[in-house]
């Protein structure tokens, strides 16, 4: 972990890109790519310019412009995406000294990637990898719609990933608080990298991101909001100081896996009443890991040999939880705990419009113990003016889940689709979007889709 001044199907997140570059089209005097030669990204210690035909993933695919396996379980299979964007990728790094990240062989972590697309509106859209994921992991859910819009994006590896972040840094807390401080790093040179593209600043930029890329877009709306114009906010991470946070939820999930807790245990902690379905998909894939890895971070003295040195070296022992993880309880734990949290920790304070959006069936984040904490957090603070707090009926927390059970869920993504559409309605235009509610299924019955956000008030007026 170094600054420069100026877990969902975790087994994806193994994957390294090492596929050769392509030789990339060059500028043409009629403006496509114009300025690419002239677009430096501030603070880079490494990047490559690529003028391409189209920066979606219909484009790319296959290419070491994007990585489809590190997308794995976000959307679901029938997802369509817009296509035939062209325009300059430029990747890169950042000077880091922690190494997780192989995509280009590179071996070097803060990576981004920034797309400038020929036809530009204005905007900016920034987001950070959620999970333990990588840059390129939101091609498919953000980047693809947002270019064919006409905005810039700029993604951002957070500075550490994969299952083993918890190693970066000297302090607990040090690798969760580098994700934030590469977020804002990565906006400040989007922007000036987008001034350098397109002749002036972006004259809107939004935050936005999905579980930890949500908790990215919820810290920066609150640390620095002169930075954004909005955020939207998909199933963010919950940290504070005394809870609710993953660390005081998902023992009670571990501890079920054991066979040491009930499934009243687990309601008593937030997960929902109808959500049992998915409960055996997230004990072999979600639970285990993600209490192991978080602890690890934030209090590594409590089981000093779980997960140890490395989260594992095999996809199964990667997953397996920590057996001392059941009985783990974050309110007896030092308060040298609670403030290695407290440094990375949410207030509500928010001072741009934020959206957020939460399946009401979300089996790794549940709803009771995050979003309806934070939404609580938001009013409290005085700042209910500037959220807005939709509950998607059926969502869970990740997409993918919906091709298993069609009968039972539904993707969350067309209903982000159109919360990215009402907030920027919201900034340009001054149209409030609906209040609070849940949103139930569209008339038409397309989940995959449609996903209007009226209410039922609103859509009988």
């Amino acid at each position: 972990m170094r600054l420069s001044r100026g877990v969902p199907l975790l087994a994806a997140t193994l994957v390294a890109t090492t596929l050769s570059w392509p030789t990339p089209a060059a500028g043409t005097a009629d403006g496509h790519c114009a300025r690419q030669d002239r677009v430096h990204v501030p603070g880079a210690a490494f990047q490559r310019s690529a003028c391409l035909t189209d920066l979606t993933t219909t484009g790319l695919a296959g290419t070491p412009y994007t990585d489809m396996a590190d997308q794995a379980g976000l959307t679901v299979r029938a997802t369509r995406t817009p296509s035939g964007v062209p325009g300059v990728q430029i990747d890169g790094y950042f000077p880091d000294s922690s190494r997780f990240n192989a995509t280009h062989g590179w071996q070097h972590d803060a990576q981004f990637v920034i797309r400038l697309p020929d036809r530009w509106n204005g905007g900016l859209v920034v987001t950070g990898a959620p999970g333990t994921r990588r840059q390129y992991a939101t091609d498919t859910a953000i980047s693809d719609r947002v270019l064919a819009q006409g905005y810039a994006y700029a993604a951002t590896d957070k500075g550490n990933n994969g299952a083993d972040f918890y190693r970066d840094g000297t302090r607990p807390g040090d690798a969760v608080a580098e994700w934030n401080a590469r977020t804002t790093q990565l906006t400040r040179a989007a922007k000036r990298a987008v001034a350098q593209r397109y002749g002036h600043a972006p004259r809107r930029t939004y935050m936005t991101g999905i579980s930890n890329g949500g908790y990215l877009t919820r810290w920066q709306l609150e640390n620095r909001p002169e930075l954004y114009d909005g955020g939207v906010d998909w199933e963010g991470a919950l940290w504070t100081a005394d809870g609710p946070n993953l660390l005081t939820s998902l023992p009670a999930a571990v501890a079920r896996m054991t066979g040491s807790a009930r499934d009243e245990d687990l309601y008593a902690v937030g997960f929902a009443r109808g959500s049992e379905f998915l409960w055996p998909y997230h004990e072999k894939a979600y639970w285990g890991v993600t209490q192991k890895i978080y602890r690890a971070e934030f209090d590594p003295a409590y089981d000093p040999a779980c997960p140890g040195p490395t989260a594992g070296t095999t996809t199964e022992q990667v997953l397996a939880p920590c057996a001392g993880d059941a009985g783990y309880d974050y309110a007896a734990r030092p308060a040298s705990v609670h403030r290695a949290v407290a440094r990375v920790a949410l207030t509500g304070r928010i001072g741009r419009p934020l959206i957020t959006l939460h399946g009401d069936l979300d089996a790794l984040l549940p709803e009771a113990a995050d979003s309806d904490v934070y939404a609580r957090m938001i009013d409290a603070s005085g700042r209910g003016r500037l959220h807005r707090y939709y509950t998607v009926e059926g969502g869970t927390h990740v997409d993918g889940l919906y091709d298993t059970y069609p009968d039972r869920l539904r993707p969350i993504l067309p209903c982000y689709r159109s919360a990215f559409d009402a907030l920027v309605s919201w900034g340009e235009r001054g149209t409030p979007p609906p209040a609070d509610h849940a949103v139930s299924r569209p008339a038409s019955g397309d989940v995959v889709d449609s996903c209007p956000l009226a209410g039922r008030a609103e859509a009988a007026r």
